[in-house]
């Protein structure tokens, strides 16, 4: 398995994972409370930094257990990377506009900071499954 494959697995299990736990908390809340003034900020923050850490410590852990020569980029390699963070930036874009949406619609800070943060986890995970999937299956540009 090349080296950035295991990376792209990594971080696919980090984002999904590190989401689940974020709605585990958020919908772990008393039921009295209406979901938009359940406090959330704090969890977003700590799902967010745990994941960052989490991320570094995978991929240091990653190149510690990599042969050197292993660790040599070829173009294919360089390919798949980029397509993955070109089809994975699609949903920073359309997060970006869904925020701005229901900002301008006078949507609860809750729906605004949650859907922003969903468009950053499926664009992890949407990069992360592309790369994945063109190690896996072969790599077809368009």
């Amino acid at each position: 398995m090349a080296v950035e494959e295991k990376r792209a697995w990594s971080m696919l299990m980090i984002a999904a994972g590190s989401y689940a736990v974020y709605l585990c908390v958020v919908l772990g809340r008393p039921a009295a409370v209406p979901l938009s003034r359940t406090p959330y900020a704090g969890a977003l923050l700590w799902t967010v930094g745990l994941s960052v850490v989490a991320s570094i410590a995978a991929h240091t852990a990653i190149a510690a257990f990599t042969p050197r020569e292993a660790t040599a980029k070829d173009q294919r390699d360089r390919e798949i990377h980029r397509f993955g963070e070109y089809v994975g930036q699609s949903f920073v874009v359309v997060g970006g506009i869904a925020g701005l949406v229901l900002a301008m619609a006078g949507a609860a800070p809750f729906w605004i900071a949650n859907a922003i943060f969903l468009a950053f986890v499926l664009s992890s995970v949407l990069g992360s499954a592309v790369k994945i999937v063109s190690y896996r299956f072969g790599f077809h540009p368009w």
